[in-house]
């Protein structure tokens, strides 16, 4: 069976800190692969700067095709909003389920406010979670202390950030460095966040 993380975003755009903390969960600890789960964009929030979910998709995709333990997702897609990460577990487990043992992967600063998610005891119950550190305020809910469910992995802290990225770009700063070049070469050819 294998160990699949799944790492949630709107990637807009997908950056190299999203990849180095995938290919770090993926190198350095049980995970045997990784999968971008592409988050739509909610019908309730029209955002300007979110681009459409196929572009996003597409990105991901040219992101980690060549990284074969890194995959993009788009089941979230077809799935009714607005979505619940209960929902999207238990639509995987039944497309997957015999195959695939189906993990999270979040920054320590969602782990903060992870008893707030629905059905948040159910989904720790039935799968593991990766933490990663960030530089964040505030205290984790001391029932997730030591849980034998959390794994908290000393990957890189990357304080990179998508909205980073897109404002210096539309300013016209040079943010290649910060993106693949297959990223970068279809987020130019596209125009995108000028």
């Amino acid at each position: 069976m294998k160990k699949v993380g799944l790492y949630f975003g709107t990637f807009n755009p997908i950056h190299i800190g999203h990849m180095v903390i995938a290919n770090y969960m993926v190198e350095f600890s049980s995970l045997d692969e990784v999968w971008f789960v592409v988050t739509p964009q909610s019908p309730f929030k029209k955002k300007s700067t979110l681009l459409k979910d196929n572009h996003r998709y597409q990105m991901v995709f040219e992101a980690t095709k060549d990284f074969p333990k890194l995959k993009p997702c788009n089941i979230e897609f077809d799935l009714p909003q607005p979505n619940y990460t209960i929902n999207t577990l238990v639509h995987l487990g039944e497309k997957y389920g015999k195959d695939y043992d189906f993990c999270l992967i979040m920054g320590a600063d969602n782990l903060k406010s992870f008893h707030k998610w629905k059905n948040h005891e159910v989904i720790l119950e039935n799968h593991d979670i990766y933490v990663y550190p960030r530089i964040s305020e505030g205290k984790v809910a001391h029932q997730f202390n030591g849980h034998p469910k959390i794994h908290e992995v000393e990957a890189p802290i990357m304080e990179i950030s998508s909205t980073f990225i897109r404002k210096a770009h539309k300013k016209g700063k040079n943010i290649r460095t910060m993106l693949t070049d297959s990223v970068w070469k279809y987020m130019d050819e596209m125009n995108f966040y000028r």
